[in-house]
């Protein structure tokens, strides 16, 4: 809230300013006239203007997120530089000057043009794009501020909502301006002294933050807020939306199940799953899977729905953009899924197979990657993970969840199945039932007049974190360890929220965990801010897997891992050796424990040498 107000605030102090001064006298010339062919006129005209400076700024600033490290630091640096402008406003006025000069041109020909008999609503309409203009100087640095900030965190509806609170306040404004005219005029003339004196604390508290961050100091401001915790206000509406369509719709597909593989049964009411989180799927990484008999492929597939379109992706990777226009023609299976998911991991070796085995037939797959965790934003992190998964196919960046709403997806991994009419005839939530999947595809290529479509099933030896689950042994839940929506914290109490705290051992019970050591609990993740922190955990599975990843220097954290207080041996994961040692390089999602011998209940702990390290989630297998 307090991000509002300060954008709010640097609205209205824009024009709080020198730079407003030349056009003002324009503008008060037209607060007697009528409001629909002036007024209209030139406020349509300014917020046109600011429009595309904040569009070109945006999308420019954008590459921030998709960046690598570099990236981001050349951000810091491009933060720094507005921290400058707003202390030294002789500076702005110079970088601006050609803007400023195009400006106050564009105003004297509106002035001109009223006085020959022109057009008054194109004079009003010229008006507004030169006080955009005229603006320019003012409304930079502010306006800069906010958009390079954001680039850091992604574009996403809080960013929109800070500029909205940024457009707002200049209209609040010029708005007075116009209704009380000349005394409003000669106040900002008073108040000149003062703004210039806000803007220049504004530039040094921006210059400290930007010290604080480049030093990995900050816990809160900007690198570690939470990409994906933007998206709970559009979730929100969404959600209520699916929930009256639920009332609505009562009885329909009323009842689902946890696989075991996500960590044993659990029934819930589809309204009971809207609460499970504001994040985007309540089901998370522990999809969630219908529970109704399969349709046979000897059955007729109905009907379910028109593709609807691949529109709104960030990014096309392995491919240019694809449309459902493009496809027809084409049987088309649309994967939904995120790279630290485990049951995404786990489906896509068969995912992969299909792929291969019948592109030649007309099968084309697409991944959407939808993240769930902030980091899966980063371009440059899904690009490594489906290097390291071998995926060829193409793959929609769906940052933004256009194309998850579009399909009105609630799952990952989800599978939907596409013929060549554009179609969609199935669809499958969560792992398993892969051979009733693969004989979908045969029979849609068939109804495509495929000939000679195989009827064998793919034969997938998956190893590592992609191998099946002994669903038959997974007794403990995914566990998300950000305050967001933990549960199971060893203490009643809970956690200490976005502050520094130093956790003591306790001794937990089946399915509960704890910290030691000194950190930081946010809304996604728990922060380590000094060595020799552990994370422990009372489980009862095969496999457990913890979504890691380093701070934000990017620095390597070691760790070390004991199962009952001893290396873990032959029991180790894909992620350490017997002895239990491993490091922490990038943010994904780590196999920390195998069991070779009988599945029985274990206390695991996971100890960091090095600071620095985020801990986003457990899942088991």
């Amino acid at each position: 809230m307090l991000l509002f107000v300060l954008a709010y605030l640097g609205g209205v102090l824009t024009i709080v300013s020198p730079c407003i001064l030349p056009v003002l006298p324009f503008v008060f010339a037209r607060a007697g006239q009528p409001f629909l062919r002036s007024t209209l006129p030139m406020l349509l005209g300014m917020a046109a203007t600011f429009s595309a400076v904040a569009t070109l700024a945006a999308v420019g600033g954008g590459w921030a997120v998709q960046a690598n490290e570099y990236g981001r630091y050349a951000a810091i640096v491009l933060l720094a530089v507005f921290g400058i402008v707003l202390l030294f406003p002789a500076l702005s006025d110079y970088l601006t000057r050609p803007l400023v000069s195009l400006g106050a041109r564009l105003s004297q020909s509106a002035d001109q043009s009223t006085r020959g008999g022109g057009s008054a609503i194109a004079a009003s309409l010229l008006l507004g794009v030169a006080t955009g203009l005229l603006w320019a100087p003012c409304a930079g640095p502010v306006l800069g501020l906010i958009l390079t900030g954001a680039a850091l965190q992604g574009a996403n509806v809080g960013t929109t909502l800070l500029l909205l609170a940024y457009a707002l306040g200049a209209a609040t404004s010029l708005a007075l301006a116009l209704l009380i005219g000349g005394k409003v005029y000669q106040a900002m003339k008073r108040s000149l002294g003062l703004g210039e004196w806000l803007r220049r604390g504004v530039g040094v508290a921006v210059l400290v933050a930007v010290v604080a961050i480049a030093l990995g100091l900050d816990t809160g401001f900007l690198t570690q807020a939470s990409l994906a915790s933007t998206n709970v206000l559009e979730q929100g509406l969404v959600d209520q939306f699916r929930q009256q369509k639920t009332a609505d719709n009562a009885g329909a597909m009323k009842s689902v199940v946890m696989p075991a593989g996500g960590g044993g049964s659990m029934a819930m009411t589809a309204s009971n799953q809207m609460m499970m989180s504001g994040n985007p799927a309540a089901m998370s990484g522990n999809s969630m899977m219908m529970a109704m008999k399969p349709k046979g492929v000897a059955e007729q597939l109905p009907v379910e729905g028109q593709m609807p379109p691949l529109d709104g992706a960030v990014q096309w990777l392995n491919s240019a953009p694809l449309t459902a226009e493009q496809l027809k023609g084409k049987v088309v299976l649309v994967d939904f899924w995120t790279y630290s998911c485990i049951n995404c991991l786990r489906a896509i070796p068969y995912v992969k197979a299909w792929a291969e085995k019948y592109k030649d037939q007309g099968l084309v797959v697409i991944g959407v990657h939808s993240p769930e965790f902030a980091f899966e934003k980063n371009v440059a992190n899904v690009k490594k993970a489906i290097s390291d998964l071998g995926i060829t196919y193409p793959v929609a960046v769906d940052n933004d969840y256009a194309i998850w709403r579009a399909f009105d997806n609630e799952y990952w991994p989800a599978h939907y199945f596409i013929d060549a009419k554009g179609q969609i005839r199935h669809h499958h939530f969560g792992e398993g039932d892969y051979d009733q999947s693969e004989r979908v595809i045969q029979q849609l290529l068939a109804e495509a007049g495929k000939t000679n479509v195989s009827s064998d099933i793919v034969d997938v030896k998956a190893t590592g974190a992609e191998a099946a689950s002994d669903a038959a042994n997974v007794q403990s839940p995914e566990t998300y360890i950000g305050y967001q929506r933990s549960e199971n914290f060893v203490d009643d109490k809970g956690t200490i929220n976005d502050a520094a705290h130093d956790y003591v051992a306790a001794t937990p019970k089946l399915n509960e965990w704890g910290l030691t050591g000194n950190w930081t609990v946010g809304p996604e993740q728990a922060s380590l801010n000094a060595a020799d922190g552990s994370i422990y955990y009372r489980f009862h599975a095969r496999d457990l897997h913890l979504v890691l990843g380093p701070g934000a220097d990017g620095k390597p954290v070691r760790f070390t891992v004991t199962v009952d207080g001893k290396a873990p041996g032959d029991g180790h994961g894909v992620d350490t050796d017997a002895d239990g040692n491993g490091t922490v390089t990038g943010q994904r999602l780590y196999q920390l424990v195998r069991e070779a011998g009988p599945v029985g209940d274990h206390t695991f702990e996971i100890r960091f040498l090095d600071p620095g390290v985020q801990a986003f989630a457990f899942t088991f297998g």
